[in-house]
């Protein structure tokens, strides 16, 4: 039986995910209103700025008051869209206190203090949901949280930021450097005023973060994330990756360790092979490769980012907390049964690409071979090209087989001691094999 008296929401910021939200709402509400078994309101729009026009919203529903409207009493689910840590953090364990469950697409709080979230929500009998957090319009955290929760997860590798795919896209198809391509994702919307949280990697390891807790049922935060941006990638890389058969992508990886003891969680730039389904991921989109145990390998792929593709997500996660509400009951919290340590950078085994400038003259490949194995890292494939710009010079590109970070560590260290290496002009890691 259908209820009708409505079941009330708070809207905590009103940008472009939170306008488009105030808009789905409007526009579906019957839609929504079948969906959930009884109308949903919007009945308060907190913002900073009062005097801006906001089409299709009621000007009576907009405050400025944000701890006011989460302390209603007749609030049933509170939306935050606010995004950084404070005042976000106070106002949604104020709206669990108050009685209201929450959806939030706050990556950045979420991977900073997502267990005290969890723990205040379960402490008053509420839901925290946050679909929205990681890939936009993506369904992603619910499969992992719900859909494959019988199975055991062993690896999480995606592309989780629009704006880096975009740049290493335009950088691959046009030959461009990162500072033009950069410009051209300013210029269409794609990158903000300050790139840094997207450029640095920043973004991505938040919700790298998220994903490794959620697939590997324990407590991952942002700072044990890995992290490496993308601003040092060249249009050299770039070809470099080509001649491979490869592309660069900067990717969230995610793994438990083969004996199962441990995790580890890294964002930063990677070839990987042309035949890998994300090597297929062009311009602003976003891809996650999940591999399950009884499942096999998934992919999920859809706009990563953008007003209405993350209010899709929000809306999704409202009509899920709004039914457990008709219902008295909540859904899933937080799942940190396997208390995993994360493994630090130094432990993790990949594949390695490196780019030496050196003398050209004979016995360099030799010395430069010689460091490899008393490093005890095995050597894959090596190409060397005398360089006509430069005389007396030549380019040495190295492809390692799979070896510790750390190990890896210890052979740059010990070319650059070497008198017929000029430099190390890049290394990149190869994934995706």
């Amino acid at each position: 039986m259908m209820r009708t008296r409505p079941l009330k929401v708070a809207l905590l910021g009103c940008g472009v995910v939170g306008s488009e939200v105030a808009r789905i709402m409007t526009t579906h509400a019957d839609d929504l209103t079948a969906r959930i078994g009884a109308p949903v309101e919007l009945a308060g729009v907190a913002v900073r700025r009062p005097s801006k026009v906001r089409e299709g919203i009621d000007p009576a529903l907009i405050t400025t008051d944000a701890t006011a409207l989460v302390k209603r009493g007749d609030i049933d689910v509170v939306i935050e869209v606010i995004g950084g840590i404070e005042p976000a953090r106070t106002l949604i364990t104020t709206a669990f206190e108050h009685g209201a469950s929450v959806v939030s697409a706050n990556k950045a709080l979420l991977a900073e203090d997502g267990a005290a979230l969890h723990a205040k929500a379960e402490e008053h009998g509420r839901d925290l949901y946050y679909e929205a957090a990681v890939a936009g319009a993506i369904p992603l955290v619910r499969p992992l949280r719900e859909s494959l929760a019988g199975d055991k997860v062993n690896r999480v590798l995606g592309i989780v930021n629009g704006t880096t795919n975009f740049i290493l896209d335009k950088m691959d198809s046009s030959g461009a450097g990162y500072s033009e391509a950069l410009d051209e994702a300013t210029a269409l919307g794609y990158a903000e005023a300050d790139p840094t949280a997207d450029v640095e990697g920043f973004d991505a390891a938040a919700k790298a973060a998220i994903l490794a807790g959620i697939a590997f049922h324990t407590r991952v935060k942002i700072g044990d994330v890995y992290r490496e941006g993308l601003t040092e990638v060249t249009a050299s890389d770039i070809a470099s990756a080509k001649r491979m058969g490869c592309t660069v992508k900067l990717l969230a990886i995610c793994e438990r360790a083969a004996d199962g003891k441990s995790v580890t969680a890294r964002v930063h730039p990677a070839m990987i092979p042309l035949t890998h389904p994300l090597a297929s991921v062009r311009e602003a989109y976003n891809a996650v490769f999940v591999e399950a145990e009884a499942a096999g390998q998934l992919m999920f792929y859809g706009p990563g980012a953008g007003g209405a593709p993350t209010a899709s997500a929000v809306l999704g996660d409202l009509v899920a907390v709004c039914r457990n509400k008709l219902d008295e009951t909540t859904g899933p919290g937080e799942s940190a049964y396997t208390r995993l340590p994360v493994s630090p950078m130094g432990d993790v085994v990949t594949r390695y690409h490196i780019s030496l400038d050196v003398a050209d003259k004979p016995g360099v490949l030799a010395q430069v071979a010689t460091v490899f194995a008393e490093q005890g890292v095995s050597i894959d494939t090596v190409r060397q090209q005398g360089r006509p710009d430069s005389a007396g010079e030549a380019s040495l590109v190295v492809v390692t087989h799979r070896a510790p970070d750390a190990a890896l560590s210890g052979t740059v260290e010990a070319l650059r001691k070497l008198d017929t290496v000029r430099g190390v002009a890049s290394i990149m890691r190869v994934e995706g094999e």
